[in-house]
């Protein structure tokens, strides 16, 4: 039987400086979870994954030649992106789609979808950064995701949005390349607020000074591979104008909006 593997590298040139992660890229479950219990048609949707989002990282990888690491597993399963002990970690209901796999759920199988997929993910991470940053320059992180183009019947505004603790020295910068032809509504921190606690990159960036930023981009945008191609051509020469930054590849630790990080 094949091993499912949680996540995937993509190789590039480490010594650019900078990586591209992909949390939610893929909505795939291991062989042994059939569906959780619910239909196909879940799957489909960004309860599952970040759609668009596996296909932009490859392409901005190729393009611009850097390392990337996606997840491979459906954030049903349990989120790369939260901390160990978020009780989100492994949601029982998801907008609105109970998820019987999921509840109940016993503490031994908790454990091991942590043990099993979230961790090897992070650990992944953590070696494509410290690779990254091999010659003593800190790495520029940007993590990739997408949101839905409404939202309790409120159709959202932002094509696009930048979500932020206090380190803002990638994300000012960002926003404003973002924002300078003019054509599209960037969000600061919109939809969501980007300080949350021991997610990915609170643990990978905010904790070790790692200069970073996460861009949300609009799924209808993305919905097809038009939109992805138009989103990477956008992106590619944004990114490399970041990463062109010295002053973004120094460690820096800023207090987090969370409160004070673990000893």
């Amino acid at each position: 039987m094949q091993t499912f593997i949680p996540y995937e590298i993509i190789e590039g040139d480490y010594d650019i400086g900078m990586v591209i992660l992909a949390d939610h890229a893929m909505n795939r479950l291991p062989t042994a979870y059939a569906s959780l219990g619910l239909p196909q048609s879940a799957f489909e949707r960004h309860i599952a994954y970040d759609i668009g989002i596996e296909a932009l990282t490859r392409k901005l990888a190729l393009l611009l030649d850097i390392p990337a690491v996606l997840s491979c597993f459906s954030r049903l399963l349990i989120d790369p992106n939260r901390g160990e002990d978020d009780p989100t970690l492994i949601m029982k209901i998801s907008d609105g789609a109970i998820i019987p796999g999921n509840h109940p759920i016993s503490q031994s199988e908790w454990d091991h979808r942590v043990d099993t997929y979230h961790r090897p993910y992070h650990r992944a991470v953590e070696r494509t950064i410290a690779k990254t940053g091999a010659r003593g320059h800190a790495p520029l992180i940007l993590s990739l995701h997408s949101f839905t183009p409404f939202w309790k019947q409120f159709a959202r505004p932002w094509h696009a949005a930048v979500l932020w603790d206090s380190d803002n020295r990638a994300v000012t910068p960002l926003l404003d390349l973002l924002r300078a032809p003019g054509d599209i509504v960037v969000g600061d921190n919109e939809p969501y607020d980007g300080a949350l606690k021991n997610d990915t990159m609170y643990r990978h960036c905010m904790m070790t000074g790692v200069p970073h930023a996460l861009l949300e981009l609009r799924q209808d945008m993305l919905g097809d591979e038009a939109g992805i191609d138009a989103w990477a051509e956008r992106l590619a020469p944004i990114f490399k104008t970041l990463n062109a930054d010295p002053t973004l590849h120094e460690y820096r630790i800023f207090p987090s909006r969370t409160g004070s990080y673990p000893a």
